[in-house]
This record gives C-alpha cells, structure tokens and sequence, in this order.
C-alpha cells in the first residue's frame, strides 16, 4: 500500500482515538521512509515513544502540557506546532509594519549588541475577521514558534482572584521557553479599570497584565488581539512595542483574496471579470466574509450542478445582505459593464423579474468607490 492510501486510515483512526490502529500505521510509516527521511522517521518514533509512557505526544518536539485550572482540571490554553502558512492578504501600511517587527526579531543579536531590546509584544485591533488571529499563526511559522492561545472559557472564573492566578499560569508557561503567546478578545481581560460595574477582580488583573509586559523576556514574543480597543485600559496601550491596526479590505485586497481563495480553480477570462466585479460589490466584507463567500459557492456550484461563476453571482446579494435596490442597480450595472451578461441573467442573479432589471438599468446608482 502506498504511503498517500495509508493517510484516510490514519485520520479515521486519529479522529475516532483509536490509538492502537495510528500506532500500527505510524510503525509502517516509520519503515517505509526511515532510508529516505530518517528524521521524519526519528521524529514519528520519538512521538510514539513519548505516547506510549502516558506523556503527551507534542513533548517529543518540545512542548510541555499546558497549564490546567487546578480545581476543574480544565486546560487554561492550547499549543500548536509552528506551520508555515501564507501571510494574509494587508494593506501595505500593515505590511510594512509586519516586516519591519519580524526583521528586528531576526536582528536581535544585533540591535541587543548595542543596548537595544528587540521588539516582543504585539498589540492588533481591527473588526472581526480582517486576519488578527491568522496573523499569529503566520508569524508562529516565520519564527518556528510554538502558538500558545489563551482559552478565555476555561481562564476566566466566578471565584475571587481566581482568574487573576489562572491568567499568571498561561503567562509564566509562555516566558519558560521560546513560543508565541496569543492572547485573543483581549478586552476581556485589559479593560479598562474605571469601569464602575468592576467590583475589585478586573484592576488586579489589569496590574497583573501591566506587570507582565512591563518585564515580558525577549525570547518569547506575547500577541494581544480585540475587536474593542476602546475598552481597553489606557496603560495597557504604552506596554506594547507596537500596535497595528487592521482595517477591511479595499477593493484591490479583496480581489486578491477572492484569486488565493479560488487559485485552485481554471481561471478563465469570465471568472477573472466576475472576480473584479465581487471585489468591487463587496466593500466592507472582511477577508473572513469572503472566504465564506466563496466557500458558499463552491458548495452551491457542485450541489446545484452550476457553474462556479454562477454560483458566485447568485450568492453575492444573498451573503451580504444586498437585496436593496441601491445595491440592486449597482450590480446590474457593473455586471452589464463588465461581463455582458444578458438582463435575463441579470434576472436569474438577482431573483428578478426581467421588468424590474431594466428598471435597475436605466436609474442611477451611487459611487462603489472605496
């Protein structure tokens, strides 16, 4: 058997922990290439190794079991192994202030050599889904850092000061060696400490936090991601090296995402137009929102046995709410202009009758312009 039809049985295995089966396979996995990558082979037996004591399988590449709330056992954060993944699509503003971050870490040695510390604390706000949390894992795998996430369901507790001493577990876990700490919804535990409802608990977890990242070690690098930042403490701001914010994307960042989102797709000369046309309607659409948006499609395309470039067209008003008739005459027009598209088409895309279509075209619509 080859070793691509051993991978459906090890998931189905892994997937139901059926750990007896994903042991036999990894041992013939580990025979199968222990000649032509014997590091990959050393690294599966180290795992097994390490499995079969009762330890975790990830020590084996250097990750100790994550801090646990001592009372409901409940682990405080999760550790993923570094991957390389593609860095989300930015403006280039974002860009530039990402490299600039990931070439004074890669600098360290020189810029400490002259009394500089490099940077180790990111401060990332933006609305939902414009790539705060993807950002993480990229750099998790520019820097080949293990990603601690902060599980703010298991962190945060109803008992006095227990949250305050479950938040100095994941942090003392993520300063104990080299790793990427990612503290999510940031704003829920960094608000801000005149909040009047605040019985006492939230300013000793914002002293906490201060502390921390006042003395926070260069070797470790501590991500805070929101949604709110107008809710977070002021002081917590001047902690940070660096703050970035993260705005939705404009129209030629959408575009690109819509063309890594579909690069597995034949791209004809129809779908690079209906391409430019989404990224022109889907202004104020996150990155996350047209990813669903494509992922919709393409679901639609195979059950409903149509084209992707249909699909697409059919579920653009639908999944942005569009079916008023300022986006209706927007999108008529721009889709008459750019992919003359007949005005039965246009009825189809829309759910029209034809009438109402002509209506569309021949009124004015407003500027798409971002």
């Amino acid at each position: 058997m080859s070793l691509e039809k051993l991978l459906p049985s090890l998931i189905r295995a892994s997937l139901d922990e059926d750990y007896r089966t994903v042991r036999s396979i990894a041992m013939r996995l580990i025979r199968r290439i222990k000649d032509t990558h014997p590091s990959i082979a050393n690294e599966i037996a180290e795992a097994l190794s390490q499995h079969g004591v009762g330890a975790s399988a990830k020590r084996s590449v250097g990750i100790s079991d994550s801090p646990v709330d001592t009372e409901t056992l409940f682990s405080l954060a999760t550790v993923d192994e570094p991957l390389e993944v593609a860095r989300p699509i930015f403006s280039d503003k974002v860009n530039e202030l990402i490299d600039t971050f990931i070439q004074e870490r890669r600098e360290s040695k020189k810029l400490m050599s002259v009394g500089l510390n490099p940077p180790s604390s990111l401060l990332l706000y933006g609305l939902p889904g414009v790539g705060k949390t993807e950002l993480a894992k990229y750099l998790s795998g520019v820097f080949g850092l293990n990603l601690i996430v902060l599980d703010l369901s298991s962190t945060i507790s109803s008992y006095l000061g227990k949250t305050g001493q479950n938040l100095k577990k994941v942090l003392d876990y993520a300063k104990s060696g080299p790793s990427i700490l990612l503290l999510d919804e940031f704003d829920a535990v960094a608000k801000r400490r005149d909040d009047m409802s605040d019985l006492g608990e939230l300013k000793r977890i914002v002293n906490v936090l201060l502390k921390e990242l006042e003395d926070w070690p260069n070797h470790t690098i501590i991500i805070a991601a929101t949604n709110h930042p107008d809710l977070l403490d002021s002081a917590i701001w001047r902690r940070f090296d660096r703050a970035i914010e993260i705005g939705l994307p404009d129209k030629d960042e959408r575009i690109k995402i819509l063309m890594n989102e579909l690069i597995s797709v034949k791209m004809s000369k129809d779908l690079t137009s209906i391409i430019h046309v989404i990224g022109e309607m889907a202004k104020g659409l996150s990155g996350a929102d047209i990813c669903k948006l494509v992922e919709r499609a393409k679901r639609k395309s195979v059950l409903s046995e149509i084209s992707l470039e249909d699909a697409l067209l059919r579920e653009l008003p639908d999944f942005i709410k569009g079916d008023t008739v300022e986006f209706n005459k927007q999108f008529c027009k721009l889709a008459k202009e750019k992919l003359d598209v007949s005005i039965r088409t246009l009825a189809t895309w829309l759910g029209k009758s034809p009438s109402t279509i002509q209506y569309y075209l021949k009124e004015k619509g407003g500027n798409l312009d971002d």
